[in-house]
C-alpha cells in the first residue's frame, strides 16, 4: 500500500520505466492538478499522453473554472471526458501503458486533485492490474461526453460557482438597473472570505523598475519585456494562505479572467502565471500600458490603485480584485 509520495509514485515514476500513456478514472478532478502534472511530465522530454474521465459530473456537475481549464489543456497528449449518462462514478483508477502494452495500475482513495496528491490529507493507493483498469476505463467511457462537445452544458451542470457567488457581474449582469444590488451581494460574499491586500510598490513607496510588474524590463538579459510577477510580502508568504511552491492554483479576476498561477522564486515569495508574460500582459492591458513597455507608478496612479485584493475561495481558487 502506498501512503506517501503519491504524486511521484503514481503519476511520475512509471514514466521512468518507459510508460507513455496514462488512463485515469477519477470521481473528482481539477484543472490545476492536470496543469501541474503536465508541467512535471514535460521534464522527461518525451511525449506522455493522459486520458482523463471525471466520474461524478453526472451527479455533481463541474465548476466553470475546471471545465474551461480542461478545455484549454486539450491537445495531442491530453483528453478529458465527463460521465454524463447512467450512474455517477466515484472510482479512482490509474492505468499506465507503454506502446499499448499494460505496465502498472493503481487504485485507491486519491482523486486526481492537488489536495489528494499533495499530502494535505491522508490517501492510500495500491498497485492494481493495469489491463483491468484500462478495461474499466473503456467501460466507463461509453457513458461520457468529450469536454469540448458543444452539448456538454445540456448534459451536465457547469456551475458558475464559486465565481458566480463571489462576483455576479458577468457580461449579462453589467450595465443593468440591478448593478447596485449585485455589488452589495458581491461585497457580502467577499467579507466572509480570508483576505490579503498586496501592493505593487516597495517599502519606500516606489514601483520597482526591474522586478514585479517590470520583471521583464531587462534587455541586457534578453528577457521578454512583458514578464512579471506579484511580489508576496513576508507576512503572507510565511503563512499557508497561498499553496506551497510547486502547486498550481487558479486566480479568478474581477473582470472574469482565469489565470493558472504558482509561487516562484526563493522562498516562494512571488506569484506568476505558467508563462511569466501572461500576468504582465494582463496588468498592462488592464491599466492601458502598451505591451512591452515599462509600467510606472504614474500609470498605476492614473488607473486608480497600486495594489490588489486576494480572497481565498478554497485551496486551489482565489479571487483577485483590481477594480477601481
Amino acid at each position: 500500500m502506498l501512503t506517501e509520495n503519491l504524486f511521484d509514485s503514481v503519476l511520475l515514476s512509471p514514466v521512468r520505466q518507459r510508460a507513455d500513456t496514462l488512463y485515469i478514472v477519477s470521481g473528482y478532478a481539477s484543472a490545476t492538478m492536470a496543469h501541474r502534472h503536465f508541467r512535471e511530465l514535460q521534464r522527461f522530454r518525451r511525449p506522455v499522453k493522459v486520458e482523463l474521465i471525471v466520474g461524478m459530473t453526472v451527479q455533481d456537475g463541474l465548476s466553470a473554472k475546471d471545465h474551461q481549464g480542461f478545455r484549454d489543456l486539450v491537445s495531442d497528449t491530453f483528453s478529458c471526458r465527463y460521465v454524463a449518462y447512467n450512474q455517477p462514478v466515484h472510482t479512482k483508477t490509474f492505468a499506465w501503458y507503454s506502446e499499448e502494452k499494460p505496465r502498472v495500475g493503481f487504485s485507491g482513495s486519491a482523486n486526481y486533485t492537488q489536495s489528494a496528491f499533495s499530502g494535505a490529507r491522508r490517501e492510500a493507493m495500491t498497485e492494481h492490474d493495469a489491463e483491468e483498469s484500462r478495461d474499466y476505463f473503456d467501460l466507463i467511457r461509453q457513458d461520457t461526453v468529450d469536454c469540448r462537445d458543444p452539448q456538454v452544458a445540456n448534459l451536465i451542470a457547469i456551475h458558475a460557482e464559486p465565481e458566480h457567488s463571489i462576483r455576479q457581474a458577468n457580461e449579462d449582469d453589467r450595465g443593468t438597473e440591478e448593478d447596485a444590488e449585485s455589488d452589495a451581494r458581491v461585497a457580502g460574499q467577499l467579507e466572509r472570505l480570508p483576505h490579503r491586500k498586496i501592493s505593487f510598490l516597495d517599502r519606500y513607496g516606489d514601483l520597482p523598475q526591474r522586478s514585479g510588474l517590470n520583471w521583464g524590463q531587462r534587455p541586457d538579459e534578453g528577457r521578454e519585456p512583458n514578464q512579471a510577477y506579484i511580489r508576496v510580502p513576508s507576512a503572507v508568504y510565511n503563512t499557508d494562505y497561498f499553496p506551497p511552491r510547486g502547486e498550481q492554483f487558479t486566480i479568478i479576476t474581477d473582470d472574469g479572467m482565469h489565470l493558472i498561477c504558482s509561487r516562484v522564486s526563493d522562498r516562494a515569495k512571488s506569484i506568476s502565471t505558467r508563462s511569466n508574460s501572461d500576468i504582465g500582459r494582463y496588468f498592462r492591458q488592464r491599466i492601458n500600458v502598451p505591451l512591452g513597455e515599462p509600467v510606472t507608478a504614474e500609470d498605476l496612479a492614473r488607473y486608480g490603485r497600486a495594489d490588489v485584493d486576494f480572497y481565498k475561495i478554497d485551496e486551489e481558487t482565489y479571487y483577485m480584485d483590481f477594480s477601481v
